[in-house]
């Protein structure tokens, strides 16, 4: 049996190669339109948890205290010893709020207490200090909720736990 040559048109391997350099360009622009973001680890959190119940300690504060993704997602829920148990979700809202409105929720308590009270309108949002949002180059990443003691005294220890990685 004789081996089968084949020789390839020069049009043919032309029309090949456009159509391989159509393929790699039209995947260009797609991964241009891609947004790269920093994700909060669960050790992050983690380092933002110790941070926070050790500011709360120092002042013999009992906390929760959660830790939030961008999204406001828990990523980490931490409740020290005889805390009032209705901090728990009043936390977790606080960081939801921070991490989505990218502001801390005192920002939203000052407004409301300047009389924009259409804050009342947003599902969800809380108006009460004790919600940090986590910045890291400039982006929101997250945020930290606490809740147990009085408002002011709850801003004072989630900071402390937005200070432990922010930028």
């Amino acid at each position: 049996m004789q081996p089968i040559t084949r020789v390839l048109h020069p049009g043919a391997i032309a029309r090949g190669v456009l159509i391989a350099a159509a393929i790699l360009a039209s995947a260009a622009p797609a991964r241009a339109q891609l947004i790269d973001t920093k994700v909060l680890s669960l050790q992050a959190a983690k380092t933002m948890v110790t941070a926070a119940e050790a500011e709360a300690r120092k002042h013999s504060w009992t906390m929760v205290i959660a830790v939030v993704d961008q999204s406001g997602d828990l990523i980490v829920l931490h409740r020290m010893d005889d805390v009032q148990v209705g901090s728990v979700d009043i936390a977790i809202a606080k960081a939801r709020t921070a991490a989505r409105f990218k502001r801390a929720t005192k920002a939203l308590g000052d407004a409301l207490a300047a009389g924009n009270t259409g804050i009342l309108s947003i599902g969800g949002a809380v108006a009460l200090a004790g919600g940090v949002p986590i910045m890291v180059d400039g982006k929101v990443v997250g945020a930290v909720g606490c809740s147990g003691m009085a408002a002011d005294q709850d801003a004072i220890v989630a900071q402390a736990g937005a200070d432990a990685i922010s930028h």
